[in-house]
């Protein structure tokens, strides 16, 4: 898809992606009205890239002729960290055999805490996450496990922030964040308490490459088994070394996708059209 824009600036490899970020933010399929509205293109712009996304497998129709996300391109996403799935995927399974209970790996994206993969327990825990999902850092085990150990700057930029509630008991006072999270940093794990989801209590662990963290390892279960949470810290520990030996030079920060900041420039475009 090559040519000329009418919008000084704009790429025509900046408006495909504008259209696609529609759909990263719902993924109801929508009308070539809708979006040429929503992305503030012009009608036959809108239709001649539709039109060539389809053609490629990116978008496909439904029965009412509405877009929606086409198989080529979930095909093309699931090599986004393949090869440490790959590797992480046994060990996730050996963490679930001896514990039983629902596990997962995860990175930092911006605010956010990024599912990587996960192995689901057969007890009956509140989900408030999937694989490719994503949760404010602060409420989850994982996500507090990776910004305690990230650069201070960092961390004071995101607690800086408005803290989303998830639950009336998400802990979102910044000083009794930056307070639990230098605990974290010196017993290195963190837990939580109905922060994401009430009925569910989680624990997770770092995993270091090179000196710096670049996953957590989390278990998750049921809010009744919170007093118990702290007799996985071995096989999470366990796991989570074997996890930095496997991977080796693979770069788990390279998961790390910038969606987030597409997000924002999205949402900044919206409010701009208003």
């Amino acid at each position: 898809m090559a040519g000329r824009t009418s919008q000084p600036g704009q790429s025509v490899t900046g408006r495909v992606l504008m259209i696609l970020e529609l759909f990263e933010r719902s993924l109801a399929p929508r009308s070539l009205t809708e979006i040429s509205t929503e992305t503030g293109l012009a009608l036959s712009t809108t239709h001649r890239l539709l039109a060539e996304l389809e053609g490629w497998g990116a978008l496909q129709r439904d029965d009412n002729g509405r877009y929606q996300i086409g198989l080529r391109l979930w095909e093309l996403g699931q090599h986004a960290g393949r090869q440490v799935r790959e590797i992480a995927r046994p060990l996730l399974q050996d963490l679930f055999t001896l514990t039983q209970e629902t596990v997962h790996i995860a990175v930092r994206d911006g605010a956010e805490v990024l599912y990587i993969d996960r192995v689901y327990g057969s007890r009956r825990v509140p989900q408030a996450s999937r694989v490719g999902g994503r949760l404010p850092l602060h409420a989850t085990a994982v996500g507090k496990v990776l910004l305690a150990f990230e650069e201070p700057w960092v961390r004071e930029a995101l607690l800086a922030q408005p803290l989303e509630s998830r639950t009336p008991l998400t802990h979102v006072d910044p000083d009794a964040l930056r307070a639990e999270l230098a605990v974290v940093r010196t017993r290195s794990f963190a837990t939580t308490l109905d922060e994401t989801r009430l009925g569910a209590t989680s624990i997770a662990v770092p995993v270091f490459q090179n000196g710096t963290v670049g996953a957590a390892l989390g278990l998750v279960t049921t809010t009744g088994s919170a007093n118990s949470l702290e007799q996985h810290l071995p096989a999470l520990r366990g796991i989570a070394r074997r996890l930095e030996t496997s991977v080796g030079a693979f770069p788990l920060q390279s998961l790390r996708q910038p969606a987030s900041t597409g997000r924002k420039a999205a949402a900044q475009r919206a409010e701009g059209r208003r």
